[in-house]
């Protein structure tokens, strides 16, 4: 009887999936199951209340309600009325159809679920009736053969009495002689377990000794021969004591080694079944999951066969392998036909599946708070505003008094409003944050200073608040300064698509200023109005999911990610899954740094109990089991490195050379950077790989978060480059070695500081700019022969000056012959350092000699200029 009642096994969501759970048992023994999930539970909408009862009064939106024309919305007309009655009722119908062909599915299922029963009782039934009579003719055979015994018995027992009554009529006997008694001991020793013959009492007589009494002879020959009957027993008794070891057999050297109690019950136990007709338990067949690539020892576990039998299944295909070793899944599905076993090809993917990406019900949703994005550019004030609103002084923490983190704050209005908010830097280098900010935001807030307008950034934020589809509103600050200029920045924002309500637009624009609190309740206001437009809802009784803001490396708390809830609610002990990484919540801690409990949809919290610090974006996911979220961070890990790999191995090996090629003419700065947190380390290396041109570049060889360690200095040390630490320190153990080493250790609060720092380091590398200046011209007029010296040339200075440490070209019929510099120059016999336009003098190169009369001598200076990055 199969124990799955004829039923397919439960499938996993969807296509069927690896999902598999490791268990633990004692003395270190482990096995891995396949996870099974149960159906998701299909909720049938209630029927709609009969006509006439208290239920069935018309609700908004239904079809009595939209056919009312006094009820009827304002702005709708008659025909839009009827298409939408037209659509409600088609709805209806559909609705109608889908429960009726449900109903004949359940009952069809119902029909199928009954037979199978009635078929399995059947053979249930069929299987009882068969043991019973196998039971039955074993009882009666069992019964015979105690008859038959008992025969034999008293048989025996009538036997021995025959004998008793001869010895006591014929006391005695004449003797035999010895030859003639030798041959009956010789057959005995030569058969001891034979059945032993019925002596008589002449023979009884003649093996007593002589002496002897013919009772106490006749009494030894029945022990002896009651002795054989017990071993003959033995021997015919279907084996059961075959190993017993007696004082004859062991006197007879026939002992030894003995087969155990447990045997000797296990063979009872087969004889049983053997004569009650009972074999080898049916084998399952089963359904085998089969993923791209899986090892022998698993294949065998999920067939439920020996490993061994496997491998001599895989050696007869020709393959030598191990159990460790892993096969592709053609070759498993030959192995898997081969056992009569059915395989179901999975992709790796399917692990996936185990995040719940169900919809929620409408009835389960309810309102949240909007999520209020604050971006713009550098220096407009973006954070003050957030102080003015929360009535506090966040802007104080920030090195420079700008913003290099991406915060998450939640604030109560005074009318009890509850907003959360996302604080994005303005700089330049952070690119990357505000897109992360516009992506889970559902309001974008835009605070462009009214003294300075619109500016980069600023058209930055624009274009993503654009690509995330969401409202904006434009918040223009700084209306309290010397020269605000509000309808330039409105003017300014046309240009960009942007038209705010004064200009007859549909973008709220509000005037305010943080310094003086000015209009910051009409923009509380603004972004109430626009959240309640949105109808922002969410089911807080799910599994959480959310967004990580910002992600980084604590020294005494471990990874730690900034975590905004989308949705569900996270509670401390849940098991999550955030890109690359799993863990399991150890603490929850809000934005004023309290520990909390639980976080339900857009609520900011800090996550700790992280496995390692996930990238910022990532999304984060509740599972239901540990197994589940160590397999699908392994499966993210895979893919991660099989992309770098295939980047890696599509490059050819002409692109590697050339490449290897047009680096010998570059020059690399190399850096190692540590951050505080993984958003800052991202926007550094972004910030450093745009540093550089055709000559020279950055090259970030790592970059992490959290303090500088031992290992970054052996780094750093092997690979001679800088380690730039940004808000981060290194520990003693890492400044000692560091110091031993020779490794500059460079510290950084503000990304402004660090861009410009590196940039002249890496204008260093590039090559000097060489200028040349020409400062005069000389004609050569004679040439002499001078001992020790060579060729000299009598020259006229005919402009400019000539100058001893200046290089020189010889030009004949104005073609360059020789470029060098000069030996020696002589005014008459004093050797002087310059000779003035319109004098003579002696001049002499070089290493070179072929000078000729007529010949032009331009005389130039050379000039290194430092060059530098823009």
């Amino acid at each position: 009887m199969s124990d799955t009642d004829g039923k397919k096994p439960l499938g996993l969501g969807g296509a069927p999936r690896s999902g598999q759970v490791k268990q633990s048992f004692s003395h270190g023994r482990t096995k891995s199951v396949v996870v099974e999930t149960k159906r998701k539970r299909v909720v049938v909408p209630v029927a709609a209340a009969k006509p006439g009862t208290p239920g069935a009064a018309a609700a908004p939106g239904s079809a009595s309600h939209l056919g009312d024309p006094s009820k009827r919305p304002a702005g709708i007309s008659d025909a839009e009325m009827e298409r939408r009655l037209a659509a409600l009722r088609v709805a209806k119908a559909r609705e109608a159809e889908d429960n009726a062909r449900r109903a004949e599915d359940d009952k069809a299922r119902d029909e199928e679920r009954a037979r199978k029963r009635e078929e399995t009782e059947t053979k249930e039934r069929e299987e009882r009736e068969r043991l019973a009579a196998a039971k039955a003719k074993a009882d009666e055979e069992e019964r015979v053969r105690v008859e038959a015994a008992a025969e034999a018995v008293s048989k025996a027992a009538a036997r021995k009495a025959d004998v008793l009554g001869t010895s006591r009529r014929q006391p005695a006997a004449p003797e035999k002689p010895a030859e003639a008694a030798a041959p009956t001991a010789r057959g005995e020793r030569a058969d001891r377990n034979a059945p032993a013959a019925q002596p008589t009492a002449a023979e009884t007589a003649a093996r007593a000794p002589m002496g002897a009494k013919p009772a106490l002879a006749v009494r030894k020959v029945d022990r002896d021969r009651e002795e054989r009957e017990r071993n003959a027993k033995a021997k015919t008794d279907d084996g059961r004591r075959t190993g017993k070891l007696t004082l004859n057999d062991a006197l007879a050297g026939e002992g030894g080694r003995t087969r155990s109690m447990a045997a000797m019950k296990r063979k009872q136990e087969k004889a049983r079944q053997k004569a009650l007709g009972i074999g080898k338990p049916e084998k399952q067949f089963r359904d085998v999951q089969l993923p791209e690539t899986i090892t022998v020892a698993e294949l065998a576990n999920r067939m439920t066969e020996r490993a061994a039998d496997v491998v001599k299944s895989l050696m007869k295909m020709g393959m030598m392998v191990t159990m460790n070793q892993a096969i592709d899944a053609d070759t498993a599905e030959l192995v898997i036909e081969e056992f009569g076993h059915k395989a179901v090809r999975v992709s790796d993917a399917d692990v996936e599946q185990a995040i719940e990406l169900v919809a929620d019900a409408e009835g389960t949703r309810i309102t949240r708070p909007p999520i209020v994005t604050i971006m713009g550019h550098v220096d407009h004030g973006k954070t003050s505003l957030l102080d003015a609103i929360r009535k506090a002084n966040v802007v104080s923490g920030e090195a420079g008094g700008i913003t290099q983190h991406i915060g998450a704050y939640q604030v109560t209005t005074e009318k009890g409003q509850v907003l959360t908010f996302l604080d994005t830097p303005g700089h330049a280098a952070f690119t990357s944050m505000r897109s992360r900010g516009a992506q889970v935001t559902d309001i974008v807030v835009l605070v462009v200073a009214a003294d300075d307008a619109v500016m980069p950034q600023t058209i930055e934020a624009i274009a993503h608040a654009k690509a995330a589809k969401v409202p904006m509103i434009v918040a223009i600050n700084k209306v309290d300064k010397y020269g605000a200029d509000p309808t330039k920045v409105r003017t300014d924002l046309l240009q960009h698509e942007i038209v705010v309500e004064q200009m007859s637009g549909d973008v709220q624009d509000v005037e305010v200023s943080a310094k003086t609190g000015q209009g910051i309740e009409e923009l509380l206001e603004a972004i109430a109005l626009q959240a309640e437009i949105l109808e922002l809802r969410a089911n807080p009784n799910r599994a959480a999911a959310g967004a990580v803001i910002e992600a980084k490396l604590d020294v005494g708390r471990g990874p730690i990610a900034t975590v905004l809830v989308q949705n569900g609610t996270l509670r401390k002990g849940d098991i999550f899954v955030v890109g690359e990484q799993w863990g399991k919540v150890r603490a929850l801690i809000n934005d004023k740094g309290e520990r909390i409990d639980e976080a339900g949809p857009s609520v900011p919290v800090e996550v700790l109990g992280l496995s390692g610090t996930p990238s910022a974006g990532d999304t984060l996911n509740v599972v239901e089991t540990e197994a589940q979220a160590r397999e699908i961070a392994d499966y993210r890990l895979k893919t991660a490195k099989d992309k770098r790999a295939a980047a890696g191995a599509a490059t050819t090996l002409e692109q590697l050379m050339a490449k290897a090629k047009a680096d010998q003419s570059v020059a690399e700065l190399p850096v190692l950077v540590k951050a505080d947190v993984q958003g800052s380390a991202e926007a550094i290396v972004q910030a450093l790989e745009k540093v550089g041109n055709d000559e020279v570049r950055v090259r970030v060889l790592s970059y992490g978060v959290g303090a500088i360690t031992d290992t970054d200095v052996m780094l750093a040390e092997a690979s001679k480059c800088p380690i730039i630490g940004f808000n981060v320190r290194a520990n003693a153990s890492a400044r000692n070695s560091a110091h031993q080493k020779g490794v500059e250790i460079r510290y950084y609060s503000i990304i402004y500081d660090l861009v410009d720092d590196i940039k002249a380091a890496a204008s260093g590398l590039l090559k000097a700019e060489i200028r040349e200046t020409f400062i005069g011209y000389a004609t050569i007029k004679e040439v002499f022969k001078v001992t020790g010296i060579g060729q000299v040339a009598g020259c006229l200075v005919t402009e400019g000056v000539a100058r001893r440490s200046a290089g020189v070209r010889l030009l004949r019929d104005n073609v360059v012959i020789h470029e060098g510099t000069l030996k020696t120059l002589k005014r008459f016999k004093d050797e002087v350092k310059e000779v003035i336009s319109g004098q003579e003098c002696g001049m002499a190169f070089e290493r070179y000699d072929d000078v000729r009369a007529g010949d032009v001598i331009e005389i130039f200076e050379r000039e290194e200029i430092q060059r530098t990055l823009a």
